[in-house]
C-alpha cells in the first residue's frame, strides 16, 4: 500500500468522519476540513443552499480556501457531498491536488433536495471520479457530462458499528421491543400509526417527529431525538427488532441502516427491495415486508421466539461481513477507481 496525502471535505462528524477515519486506518494522511466552517455562521446560509443553491456561496469559499491551502499540495482531494463545490472551486483545488473525486451518499440528482445540489450538478464534468450510491445516478451523472462514474453501496464502519459490550444499565436505558431510529418524513407518520394500531410495541427515536400531523398520537411512543456515537450503537443493539424504512423521494433501495443494523449484530426488519433481498436472505439473515400489515406480522414473528430472532440477527451479522459493505473497502475502491493506490 502506498500512503496518499488526502484533503478530505465534509462534516467532521457522523458517517463522514467515519469515512475519513477509514482512510486513516488504511494508512493515508488525511486532513479533514468542513467547508461549512468557511462560510458565514448564519442560518441563512443553509436556507440559501436548500432554496437557491450552494453555488451562490462559492465566492466565500474561494477566499477561505485560498488562504487555507496556500503553498500546500495533496495527492487527492476527496469531496464528501459537495453542495458548495462549483467548477471554480474545483479549479482552485486542482492547484493543490493531483486529482479531485466526489462521493455523495444523498440523491443529488433526484427531486427531494431541491436546489441544494445545484453546484454538484454543475461540477459533475470537472471531477476525476464521481462515486454514487444509486444505480440510476450513474446514467443521470453521465448525461450531465460526468467523465468517470462508479456506483458503490453504502457502508457500515468497522469501529463505529462494531458491537459493544452491553451492561444492565445499557439495557435499561436503551432496551425496547421494536425500534425505528430515523427522521420524520410525511409518509412515515401514517405508517407508524398503522403499526401501533396492529399492536406493535413500538419506540420511535429521531428528529422532526413533532412536525408530523399525527404527533398527538405518536408522542407517547417517541423516545427522543437524534442520537450518535455509542448511544446510537447501543440503541440499535438493545432493540430486539430494528425497523428499516426508506425515503421514497430519495429513491432509496437500501440505506446506511441496511448495513449498520446487521453490523451491530441486531435484527433488521426492513422494506423489501431488490437490493435488500440481494444483500440478505429473507427470513434467514433479515426480515422484509411490503406494507404495515406485513411489517407488523414480521415483528410478531421475531418477538415470539428469542432464539430464532437472535439466530437471524447473527446470520445477518455474518452476511454483512461477508458482503464487505464496510467503509475501508468502499473508500479503497473509490481511490482505486480514481487511479490511486489504496
Amino acid at each position: 500500500m502506498i500512503a496518499q496525502s488526502i484533503l478530505y471535505f465534509g462534516p467532521i462528524s457522523g458517517t463522514c468522519l467515519d469515512r475519513a477515519n477509514a482512510l486513516r486506518r488504511l494508512g493515508h494522511l488525511v486532513e479533514h476540513m468542513d467547508l461549512r466552517q468557511l462560510l458565514p455562521q448564519n442560518p441563512w446560509v443553509d436556507r440559501i443552499t436548500w432554496r437557491l443553491g450552494g453555488n451562490l456561496l462559492s465566492p466565500w469559499l474561494m477566499g477561505g480556501l485560498s488562504s487555507k491551502l496556500a503553498g500546500r499540495k495533496f495527492d487527492v482531494c476527496y469531496v464528501d457531498g459537495g453542495e458548495w463545490v462549483t467548477p471554480k472551486v474545483i479549479s482552485l483545488l486542482r492547484q493543490h491536488a493531483k486529482k479531485v473525486v466526489n462521493y455523495n451518499i444523498d440523491d443529488p440528482l433526484g427531486p427531494r433536495d431541491g436546489a441544494r445540489f445545484k453546484a454538484f450538478r454543475q461540477s459533475l464534468p470537472h471531477y476525476d471520479l464521481n462515486a454514487v450510491v444509486r444505480q440510476e445516478n450513474v446514467a443521470e451523472a453521465q448525461a450531465l457530462g460526468a467523465r468517470n462514474v462508479i456506483r458503490v453501496y453504502r457502508s457500515a464502519d468497522e469501529l463505529s458499528h462494531a458491537p459493544r459490550p452491553l451492561s444492565a444499565h445499557d439495557h435499561q436505558a436503551w432496551g425496547c421491543d421494536v425500534l425505528f431510529l430515523g427522521t420524520w418524513f410525511p409518509e412515515r407518520g401514517p405508517f407508524m400509526l398503522e403499526l401501533i394500531r396492529r399492536g406493535v410495541p413500538l419506540t420511535i427515536r429521531g428528529s422532526n417527529w413533532h412536525k408530523a400531523p399525527e404527533w398527538s398520537q405518536l408522542k407517547s411512543y417517541w423516545g427522543g431525538g437524534a442520537i450518535g456515537g455509542d448511544d446510537y450503537a447501543k440503541a440499535i443493539q438493545c432493540a430486539r427488532v430494528n425497523l428499516g424504512l426508506l425515503s421514497k423521494e430519495n429513491r432509496d433501495l437500501h440505506t446506511t441502516r441496511s448495513l449498520e443494523i446487521p453490523a451491530l449484530a441486531s435484527l433488521m426488519c426492513a422494506e423489501r427491495t431488490t437490493e435488500h433481498t440481494a444483500m440478505y436472505a429473507e427470513g434467514h439473515e433479515a426480515l422484509f415486508w411490503k406494507d404495515a400489515e406485513e411489517c407488523a406480522a414480521a415483528c410478531s414473528f421475531a418477538l415470539a421466539d428469542d432464539n430464532r430472532r437472535i439466530a437471524i440477527a447473527h446470520a445477518g451479522h455474518q452476511r454483512v461481513k461477508k458482503n464487505g459493505h464496510y467503509n475501508e473497502m468502499i473508500v479503497a475502491s473509490i481511490l482505486a477507481s480514481a487511479g490511486l493506490p489504496a
